[in-house]
């Protein structure tokens, strides 16, 4: 057996533990009865420990060293060049850190989940300390591996090869022309008017209804219901593994507009799972490229198609037979095309409308990047929101934790270097939309009611390549050019301002 062989066999071995974890995460976010916390928390420790003594078994170095003198094709070597970069990443945190991560990561979440809604920054903050100071560990060890700032180190596990010097050039850019963009479509639309979806008193839109229509809105979207399947969660999600794909949504019986949209966004998420090289499962050449990538499917499928006017036409009729009893008013076409394309200045980001979200996002990275850098202390970041938050979309969150730096998940268990994938999934998916309708009839398609050919595209482009291709490779194959955030501008203009 080769020494490529030998790392393929190992590396499906990890996969193994992995989806093991995977599940186990998407049980303990969904599924999981209260009590269970603390002893989950321990397997789940005990589980991440021993995936990491799976990654960083000492014969695997010189399998590397082997395996680079071999004769390998093209999509060996790059499959070889993606295990050895999450090798590399798994081999310089040790297995102490691994575990304490894991269990102060479980302690901190599980209890965010009631500390939120009591506004209770005092207790989570005694939680979140432990977070933050072993995720600046982490960051300092990644840091001195790769010559990189403490931040980079963590940028680089989700975005590899951006770093916060790119990052803050483009988003410098997006903030010269943001806040005058808002404004104008808030003044734009106020003079419209619109039937809102919310009503009191509550118990309206039932979430059997609700989880009834989004499930035949992911028909429409061809997911693998004998792959996958929809569940609820106090955050919404997609997890699992390729073959098993678990989305989450949360459901408000007082309206129907976030829960609805909310599947189609966690949906772009499964379909670039399920549609990813299988012959690659089990290897990180099979794996998603970036989050940034990933996001880019999740936003195409909830801002390029979801809010087209093609789509909201479609989703039109379906409201309006799922809730048959309801003003039929609210589900008519032009009146759900002003609700899905509504501008308001709000605080939280999972609600935010298309054009006031990427503020949320730099607002995070901002935040983020200092806390990991060491510039600020864990213990700042109320007031630095509240400060960020009026500068950026005039509202104060001052005493207001639960809509402010309490609002996310991913702090909890030190996702630091995540948010920008945000924000530069918006721009890859407008870039992706741009470059398909120059061989794809998009609006035509959906019309139809058969989304094949958009789905041919992004598996053709983009699902197919796992991480054969690096992020910058992969954008220029499938639009000719590398990020070019020209794009997105383009199409909030359009959409926003006419």
């Amino acid at each position: 057996m080769s020494a490529f062989e030998k790392l393929i066999k190992h590396s499906k071995k990890v996969a193994n533990f992995s989806h093991l974890a995977s599940i186990c995460g998407w049980d303990q976010a969904s599924m999981m009865p209260a009590g269970g916390a603390e002893a989950r928390s321990e397997a789940m420790a005990e589980l991440s420990v021993h995936i990491h003594g799976l990654q960083t078994q000492p014969q695997l170095e010189e399998w590397f060293n082997d395996a680079e003198n071999e004769a390998l094709n093209a999509e060996q070597q790059a499959t070889l060049r993606e295990m050895k970069r999450s090798w590399q990443q798994a081999n310089v945190l040790p297995e102490d850190l691994v575990e304490a991560q894991s269990l102060a990561g479980s302690k901190c979440e599980h209890a965010w989940r009631s500390q939120r809604k009591e506004n209770d920054w005092v207790g989570f903050e005694k939680n979140w300390a432990e977070v933050v100071k072993l995720s600046q560990e982490e960051a300092k060890i990644r840091s001195e591996a790769t010559n990189l700032s403490p931040y980079d180190a963590m940028l680089e596990i989700y975005e590899p090869g951006t770093s916060s010097a790119s990052l803050d050039i483009v988003f410098a850019d997006v903030k010269r022309w943001l806040p005058e963009m808002i404004d104008q479509a808030i003044e734009q639309q106020a003079s419209e008017s619109l039937i809102a979806p919310f009503i009191e008193p509550r118990g309206t839109y039932p979430t059997a209804q609700q989880k009834a229509l989004g499930l035949e809105v992911m028909q429409l979207l061809q997911f693998d219901f004998n792959h996958g399947r929809l569940d609820e969660s106090v955050h919404p999600f997609c997890g699992g593994v390729p073959s098993d794909v678990r989305l989450t949504t949360r459901y408000n019986d007082s309206e129907f507009v976030q829960s609805l949209m909310g599947i189609v966004h966690e949906t772009g998420h499964a379909r670039y799972e399920q549609g990813l090289p299988k012959h690659l499962a089990a290897t990180a050449a099979g794996e998603a490229r970036s989050m940034g990538i990933h996001e880019s499917q999740s936003l195409f499928f909830e801002m390029q198609l979801g809010r087209s006017p093609a789509f909201i036409e479609r989703l039109a009729a379906l409201c309006s037979q799922h809730f048959s009893s309801q003003d039929a008013a609210v589900f008519a076409n032009d009146n759900l095309q002003k609700i899905y394309t509504q501008v308001k200045k709000d605080f939280i980001r999972v609600d935010a409308d298309e054009l006031t979200y990427p503020a949320h996002v730099i607002l995070r990275y901002e935040i983020e990047r200092d806390l990991i850098n060491g510039v600020i202390s864990h213990s700042d970041v109320p007031e630095l929101w509240d400060t960020k938050m009026q500068h950026y979309l005039g509202l104060s969150t001052k005493g207001n934790y639960q809509d402010g730096c309490m609002q996310d998940i991913h702090w909890t268990d030190g996702a630091f270097g995540y948010f920008p994938s945000y924000t530069l999934g918006a721009m890859y998916a407008a870039q992706f939309m741009a470059s398909m309708e120059q061989t794809v009839d998009v609006q035509g398609a959906i019309r139809s009611g058969d989304l094949t050919p958009i789905f041919d595209w992004l598996q053709q482009n983009i699902w197919s390549k796992g991480s054969l291709l690096t992020t910058d490779e992969l954008v220029k194959q499938a639009t000719g050019d590398v990020l070019n955030a020209k794009h997105f501008k383009i199409h909030l203009q359009r959409r926003y301002l006419g």
